[in-house]
This record gives C-alpha cells, structure tokens and sequence, in this order.
C-alpha cells in the first residue's frame, strides 16, 4: 500500500533494538498527529514489539500509521532484533549483516516514494541508497544534544593523546561547562578489540554520511540542555531539531502499558505500589540490553535490603536463583519487588509511590526519568552513558553516582564489581530528607514541568516539530516546481 496524496509523506526505519525503536514510534506518531503520513519499515519478527502501540494510534488517527515488513536473508534470521543477541560478537555480526537490506529498502523507496527518510544513524548505508531515490535521510541517534557535543570534544581534541600515563581523569575540552571524568569511564579508540570490526565499519560509515543527511531529530528539549543545543548547532555546525521527550505522547495508561511488550508481573507491580506512601519507592531497571554477573546482582541485592528502602528491581535474562541471598525472598517480602524480564517502565515511574530512580543511564530511562520527575542514580555501563552520567549529576544537577567506574562492553565478566555499600549510600543520598536529596528533588519536579511544556502546543519541541515539517513541506514544494519547470 503506498502514500496518500497528502502534503507531507515521510518514512521511518530505526534498527531493530528496543531501546532504539519505542522512540522512533512515538515520534512517528508525533509526525502523524500532525497531519503528515508516516509509515514505518521493520524487520519481520519485529512488528509485535511495536504492532500494539500502532494499532493503538491508528485506532483514532486522522493519519494512520503503515508498518512495512522486509526480510533479512534466511541464513541470518536469528539475528533480527538485537535485544536477542547475547554477545557483542553477535551484535557486530548483526551490524555487518542488516547492510544486506539495502535491496529490499531500495524497493520500499521505490514503492512508497516519500518525501524524506528518518532513519537510525547505525543504517548509514541508507543515507545513499535514499540519495539515489532523489530522497532526503534525516538520522536519529537516540541521544542527547550534550553527549554528541561529548563525543565532539574526545574526537576533535584527542584529549586522551596528551594525557600522562599517571593521569586518573580527564577534562572534556571546549564544552560550555567543565566537565571531568575518569580516564577508566571513557572508551578508548586505540584499545578496540579487532573483533569489534563491523561495528567500527559502521561507526566510520555513519561519520562518512553525515554531511549528507538533510539534520538529525532529537529525543530532548531545549530547556533541558540549552547550551549543548546552541554548541551544537552554532558551534559543531550542524542541523539538527529536538522534538522531544518523545514518549510523553503516551498520555493514556492503556498507551504506556503496551509500549514495549507484554510485562509479566506488571499489575502485580502496580498493585504492590499502590499500597507505598508517596514518593517512598526506589524502582531500579538497566535497560534492554544490559547484563550483570551473579556476584555482582548478589551485591545489588545486598545493598538494596540495608537501605532500608521499599524497591521495585527489574532483572533482566537471569536463568536460575543461585544469585539471590539466602533468605532474601522472605526477608525482603512487602519491602522488595523483584521482576523479571520486561516492566512497564512509564507506569512504574510515574507513579506517585516512586520517589527514586537507578538507572543505567540510557537516554530513553533517562528521559524518562526526568519526563517523571525523579531524582537518579546513575550506573552507567558501556556506549554514551558516562557522558550521559554528567548530564544527570553535573550539569541538571538531579543525579547521584553509584561509583561505576570502567566503561565496559557488553561482557559483564569485563567490569569491576560495585559494592552493596556504594549502591545503599547512593540509595539513602537518593531517597533521602537532607538539603541536597531536597534540591534534586525540586530539580527533578522543575524538569518535568519544563518537559511537558515543551511538547505542549507552543512548546519548544511542539514548534522544532513544526519547523522541521515546514521545512520538508517546503523542500516538496520546490521539487515539484522544478520538476514541472524541466518538463
């Protein structure tokens, strides 16, 4: 089924990642509440992470969604989506092998013809192949205004080259605030494993294009980041609209519930909180795709019981119990929920019995921590997330460091282990009645009113979302002028 004759028709296609898809959604949604027509292009097997929430929009939608399917080729359909894979060696495979999908995307250009593309930055190879359809890629990151300004910095200073050897921490030059991090927090290019190849190929890719793409949309708001949004644009020069927080599209409980998948424990979660005092509960999740050796959770574990804090723990693909303390389940009952898998995350931390939030510190937990009003503390793993940390704790001044001090990959084995002790100081700092948990806390609550005001119509996001679709309807306009013109 092709495009309507409306005036703007635009295409999304995010990689295959949970974390990286549920915002390409809402934002699709976004472009279709607003009139443009808007399909989205996945791989088979994906559609049910995302179909419900579709179906959902469409349901009462002016301009429904179109999900398009394509398929890899057989002999690498066990690694459709990514969340699946278990090693990095699988995901670098799995980078190397959805570049085999420029054909059939190829096709979907051809039979759609939309006015523009917005696809993931690691799918650069759509950047060209959009290119020869006589389309515009504009590519989305999943980031944050202050970590690419981050990333800017390590690569146009090389910080790292001119640092002594006895030298524990580094200064990001160029930024509008000093920012300092440990040596060991930061990833080093010169230490890259050769087997990480295929995604370093990607990486380069996605620099090789990005002079081509028409800009980048953004999950954040102006208010949040303001410095980092003019650094960006003014002083890295480049295009870019932030449009978010994207997942406050998601008003209706029903829209918040089905967002991601199906939770198992989920109204459980919900009904054990129901019976919390306000703004008591520690809810602690590290995203789709991080994982933690037994001694490390056992550590967790024992932390969480002597803050003496009610908490809400999702774990994530842990086969057995053998890292559970013993006796923890009984000593912890009424006080601790443990949940396993998947949880309705924008359900849990909008309500009103969680008043503190442990996070990896992935941009979408993140911002969806602030869209909800809660302090963090921050435990940042491997990819943006140390950067994503001093956004959190230096700069919006709403985050608490556990102590995570290496960056890691995506071998748990790999990293130090964080001690109870550290992770039940960071929970009492977090939870806490001192001055300072106080300041965060009015920070945090400053924040979401910042972010619900900015989608709101006449928010800063609302109008870049504005912008960015005049813009394109614009681009059309001309194009078809010259069209007619040459013809």
């Amino acid at each position: 089924m092709g495009f309507t004759d409306q005036s703007l028709n635009v295409l999304f296609f995010p990689i295959t990642a949970q974390g990286h898809m549920l915002p390409m959604v809402d934002m699709a949604k976004l472009f279709a509440a607003r009139g443009v027509a808007v399909a989205i292009i996945t791989i088979s097997g994906n559609d049910a992470l995302i179909r419900p929430t579709i179906d959902r929009f469409n349901s009462s939608a002016i301009s429904p969604i179109q999900l398009h399917l394509i398929h890899l080729p057989s002999a690498a359909e066990e690694t459709e989506n990514i969340n699946s894979l278990s090693s990095y060696a699988q995901i670098f495979k799995f980078a190397e092998t959805v570049a085999l999908l420029s054909e059939p995307f190829d096709h979907v250009l051809k039979d759609l013809r939309p006015d523009c593309v917005v696809s993931d930055i690691f799918l650069p190879w759509t950047c060209e192949v959009a290119a020869e359809n006589g389309i515009p890629r504009i590519s989305f990151l999943g980031s944050n205004f202050f970590a690419m300004c981050a990333i800017d910095s390590m690569e146009r200073h090389q910080p790292l080259e001119s640092l002594p050897p006895e030298a524990e921490t580094i200064v990001l030059p160029g930024l509008p605030h000093h920012i300092e991090m440990l040596r060991s927090q930061v990833r080093d290019p010169s230490k890259l494993n050769p087997s990480m190849n295929p995604l370093v190929e990607v990486i380069k890719h996605a620099k090789e294009v990005d002079s081509k793409n028409y800009g980048m949309v953004v999950n954040s708001f102006y208010e949040l980041e303001p410095d980092y949004v003019e650094h960006y644009r003014k002083v890295l020069g480049k295009k870019a609209w932030h449009v978010g927080p994207v997942s406050l599209c998601n008003q209706e409980e029903v829209d918040k519930s089905v967002r991601g998948g199906e939770s198992r424990g989920g109204e459980e979660c919900l009904k054990w909180l129901d019976s919390k005092n306000p703004r008591s509960v520690v809810y602690l999740c590290f995203g789709s795709t991080s994982d933690f050796t037994i001694a490390q959770l056992r550590e967790m574990a024992i932390g969480l019981e002597a803050s003496s804090y009610p908490f809400v723990w999702v774990v994530r693909n842990i086969a057995g119990e053998e890292w559970i303390p013993e006796g923890y389940e009984q000593r912890i009952e009424g006080k601790g929920l443990i949940i396993k898998g998947w949880a309705p995350q924008l359900l849990i931390l909008n309500h009103v019995a969680v008043g503190g939030f442990v996070t990896h510190c992935g941009w979408n937990s993140s911002l969806e921590g602030i869209s909800a009003g809660l302090p963090m503390a921050t435990w940042p793993l491997h990819a943006e997330q140390f950067f994503n940390e001093r956004l959190l704790v230096d700069v919006l001044k709403i985050g608490v460091a556990v102590g995570s001090k290496v960056y890691g990959l995506r071998t748990a084995e790999e990293l130090p282990v964080v001690e109870a002790a550290a992770l039940e100081t960071a929970v009492r700092r977090l939870m806490g009645e001192e001055e300072e948990a106080e300041e965060r806390r009015r920070r945090s609550r400053e924040l979401k009113e910042l972010a619900r005001m900015a989608v709101d119509k006449g928010g800063s996001s609302y109008n870049d979302l504005g912008n960015l679709i005049q813009e394109l309807v614009e681009r059309k306009a001309h194009v078809q002028s010259s069209t007619i013109e040459l013809s």
